[in-house]
């Protein structure tokens, strides 16, 4: 009855899910006020229909034009100067130029403090329109992730000035959501829908639909419900959209078009190398071999994630490193734990060294079925070799006050995703408010890892650059501080009118131009 109240409830704000000139999608809350320059409550799929960036993530981590149509890089490393493309207008008419791509900068720049997490923002020294299409960004040290940067959803893109707010800055709200992008915002309900039209003045090529209508469906269940009834024709993203079951069973329909990206991010488990048992290299290298990824892609994910044996899968810009995986082997980790001194006696279930059980205990996010699924599955492989695993469930606060802090022998964790890593994710690591950073803090080398990352960052060589990479993922690698579980990858179904799905590069450049 929960499920048929929630589709009563979207039937009464989509009326007009039948038309073929529009697609019928679904989000689990609105799109929010679609502020460029910001995070939560703005939802970055929207804020990627309306804004768009200088420069654009493609497949594999390629950068291609977009607004800007080339730049050049001054012998340095700190100048950027773009070249921006010619005839482009905000969908309310007015020019896209220089001088609205130095205010759209200088907007995130006034609310400095919110945007530090991303290290480009800390190194804009400021902006100079030399004409009116060329731009040039001048950075107080070199730092090689600026384009990488550029393309993220926020909070450099760009909204029309005249939506900016005269006094204060872009932080404290907007007059309007006014992009350069296909689609532009029509009507808001709150709790049900949003509705997006196409752009009249897009620069690019139209889409072949006049509307996309976005249903607040908040439970896959409902939302696959949605589908199959029809007042839905599009499922798309990571986790959370759609069941991993249900997904499995929508691939076998040949009416239906079902498309899965190539590894996005990595669902991973932090080892903590300062406390505890997982102090010890042996004891951590012996988990990476206990874990059954197989089975845990298989028979929690039916195949939409990936076994990981690596940090970043190959995919990743600069992770395509020769590294020999941690292959699934109860005999191996038990070998590793014996010749660390961890003895199991006859008739024990667990480990003991020096009159200490060899227990340890895994976080997870205890509202999240997949983490405490695969805990339970780890738990158990765990006790295969001898080690006791005990599981905490913590609510979200808690949760990352604890990856922060370093207070987990074991915790969940992700990579970032593309287009932030590899770069956003290892510059994390250096400081001191990320699980991976008090994963690392036992290692003796953790002072090379980080100056090594400030190379990596501020390398004007590719062919370095390259050779850094190599080396930090290599030591990560060895000192197995991270339990990679499965590459992450998004998953989409369309209906058969819709056509075939091309996946986006990123979770959040949904397809909708494509679609026919």
């Amino acid at each position: 009855m929960k499920f048929l109240g929630c589709l009563l409830s979207i039937g009464l704000g989509i009326a007009s899910f039948q038309s073929a000139a529009q697609i019928n999608f679904s989000w689990t809350v609105n799109a929010g006020p679609i502020n460029p320059h910001q995070t939560s409550p703005n939802q970055m799929y929207a804020q990627a229909m309306v804004y768009e960036p200088l420069v654009k993530y493609a497949e594999g981590g390629k950068l291609v034009p977009w607004l800007a149509k080339s730049w050049t890089l001054s012998d340095d490393g700190t100048e950027y100067t773009f070249k921006l493309r010619e005839g482009v207008k905000f969908s309310n008419g007015e020019d896209f130029n220089a001088q609205a791509v130095k205010l759209n900068f200088e907007q995130v720049l006034k609310n400095i403090d919110k945007h530090r997490w991303l290290e480009l923002i800390n190194q804009i020294d400021k902006v100079t329109v030399e004409d009116e299409l060329t731009i040039t960004l001048h950075l107080k040290t070199p730092y090689y992730p600026t384009l990488q940067e550029l393309t993220l959803v926020r909070p450099v893109r760009f909204m029309a000035p005249s939506a900016m707010p005269k006094e204060g800055h872009t932080g404290e709200g907007i007059k309007q959501p006014i992009g350069t992008g296909p689609w532009q915002l029509k009507e808001t309900v709150l709790g049900v829908k949003d509705v997006f039209e196409h752009n009249p003045h897009y620069w690019g090529k139209k889409p072949n639909h006049q509307q996309v209508e976005v249903a607040v469906i908040a439970d896959p269940n409902a939302r696959a419900l949605a589908f199959e009834s029809g007042m839905v024709n599009l499922i798309y993203g990571l986790e959370g959209q759609i069941s991993p079951d249900t997904f499995d069973r929508f691939s076998k329909d040949p009416s239906l078009h079902t498309g899965l990206s190539d590894p996005i991010s990595t669902r991973l488990i932090a080892l903590n190398s300062a406390r505890s048992a997982t102090q010890e290299l042996p004891v951590r290298q012996a988990m990476n071999h206990a874990i059954n990824r197989d089975a845990i892609a298989k028979g929690i994910f039916y195949g939409t994630e990936s076994p990981a044996h690596t940090l970043f899968a190959r995919n990743v810009p600069y992770s395509d490193v020769p590294l020999t995986d941690y292959q699934y082997s109860l005999q191996q980790a038990k070998s590793l734990l014996d010749k660390a001194g961890w003895k199991l006696a006859s008739g024990s279930e667990y480990r003991v060294k020096d009159g200490e059980q060899l227990a340890v205990e895994l976080i997870y996010h205890g509202h999240d079925a997949n983490q405490k699924a695969i805990a339970e599955v780890i738990q158990a492989n765990f006790k295969q070799v001898g080690i006791k695993l005990n599981l905490t469930a913590e609510e979200r606060s808690r949760f990352y006050k604890r990856q922060k802090a370093g207070e987990f022998d074991l915790i969940f964790n992700n990579t970032w995703g593309a287009p932030y890593d590899p770069h956003s994710f290892v510059s994390g690591m250096r400081r001191p408010s990320h699980a991976d950073y008090m994963a690392q803090a036992g290692l003796a080398m953790k002072p090379e890892i980080d100056k090594n990352i400030d190379a990596i960052l501020s390398s004007t060589n590719e062919v370095e650059r390259k050779k850094l990479y190599a080396q930090l993922l290599t030591t990560l690698h060895e000192q197995a501080v991270y339990l990679p579980v499965t590459y992450m990858r998004i998953t989409g179904v369309a209906s058969q009118k819709l056509g075939k799905l091309n996946m986006g590069a990123t979770v959040f450049d949904i397809p909708f131009e494509q679609l026919k």
